[in-house]
């Protein structure tokens, strides 16, 4: 079964958890990237991995050209509820169906580190840029840098060990890997910076609710039943409790924007 197969199976199993739960605490990072690209009327995007479709919401509205590719169909069904008047397709990053040279700028958030292949998934999004056109890239930072990693490993202590090399959350995070990966693409670093992403829930329904529309959730439920990873989530999410049901996360990422 391949990588885009498996993936879009995992994140599809709870879109509105995800839509409304985990994907807008992801504002502050969408905001940071449009602030670097500065999109136009004139742009056209390819958001690689466009999951529920929030960030091309925000990119639509920059008059800038859209299409947003997942493999994930439920949630692409969310983002084509939000954007009726743009394309969005169930493709595979590794294998964009679109002619080289078509957009201005390619972004992944939270989506490369899911490839099969992180180099080809990179290598596909330069093929399809134009010349002076920008990449930008979005993953966790280091997993010691966010009080969401509590609740993502313990997920996956309820699945078996993977092998190595398997996409996850933190596949790319490791110090100096996207940028090398850039660098032997022959692609510019122009940014680097971390963002912080605060995770503030009013109940910790709420908090059980965004983590369950994560793939690792889906992932544990291939071999545990819902209620013992709803009760893994609560457990993990004891030590960010605040008061009157407040629960507070904060959780940093890295931004990478490059240019062909």
């Amino acid at each position: 079964m391949s990588t885009k197969t498996i993936q879009g199976k995992l994140w599809s199993i709870q879109p509105q958890y995800w839509s409304r739960n985990f994907e807008p605490y992801f504002l502050p990072l969408y905001r940071k990237a449009l602030l670097e690209v500065q999109l136009n009327e004139s742009d056209s995007l390819l958001d690689a991995g466009c999951g529920a479709g929030m960030f091309s919401s925000l990119a639509i509205k920059t008059g800038a050209y859209v299409v947003g590719v997942d493999a994930a169909p439920e949630l692409l069904e969310v983002a084509r509820k939000r954007n009726s008047n743009n394309t969005f397709l169930d493709e595979d990053l590794e294998k964009l169906p679109f002619a080289s040279e078509s957009f201005d700028v390619v972004a992944g958030f939270n989506s490369f580190q899911y490839t099969g292949s992180f180099e080809n998934a990179l290598k596909e999004a330069k093929r399809t840029l134009r010349p002076g056109g920008k990449l930008v890239i979005a993953i966790w930072d280091k997993p010691e840098l966010s009080d969401a990693t509590t609740v993502l490993k313990a997920m996956s202590s309820l699945v078996p060990p993977p092998p190595a090399g398997t996409p996850g959350p933190f596949a790319l995070s490791e110090d100096g890997k996207v940028d090398a990966i850039l660098d032997n693409l022959g692609l510019q670093l122009d940014a680097k910076s971390s963002v912080a992403c605060p995770f503030i829930y009013s109940s910790l329904a709420d908090g059980v609710k965004s983590f369950m529309g994560t793939g690792p959730a889906a992932a544990a439920l291939n071999h545990v039943n819902k209620a013992t990873v709803e009760e893994t989530i609560k457990t993990a999410l004891a030590p960010y409790y605040v008061v009157d049901n407040f629960y507070f996360l904060l959780n940093h990422f890295l931004l990478f924007v490059a240019r062909k």
